[in-house]
């Protein structure tokens, strides 16, 4: 009987210390991909700052720099103003004229449909 007891009682041991053993694995594998997800993260955040990087510099690149378009197009905006004042000015006075000659010179005709009734 105590024989058989005592392999009763290491058949108990050996099966607590697997269960532990067993316990502690899960527990290291709970830990090891916590720590894989937190260099995933890390890896993720390092990759994507480079391609943000590289996205920006091939966009000034391709589109130059914003302030150079603006500039771009305000100095467009100050010659295509120029110009035109520069047509307002050349034509101002014939523009005139010949708005008051219309005006002023006016010449009485009968409309060429007027029927006159008698």
């Amino acid at each position: 009987m105590t024989s058989q007891s005592q392999g009763i009682h290491q058949l108990l041991q050996a099966e607590k210390r697997a269960k532990d053993k067993l316990e502690e694995a899960k527990k290291r594998k709970g830990k090891r991909l916590k720590q894989a997800k937190e260099e995933a993260m890390v890896e993720i955040d390092q990759y994507r700052m480079q391609r943000d990087k590289e996205f920006r510099l091939i966009q000034s690149k391709i589109m130059g720099s914003q302030s150079n378009l603006s500039d771009e197009i305000e100095e467009q905006t100050l010659g295509k103003i120029q110009e035109l004042n520069g047509h307002y000015n050349k034509h101002m006075e014939s523009v005139m004229n010949q708005l008051l000659s219309m005006v002023c010179d006016m010449k009485p005709e009968i409309h060429v449909n007027y029927r006159a009734t008698n």
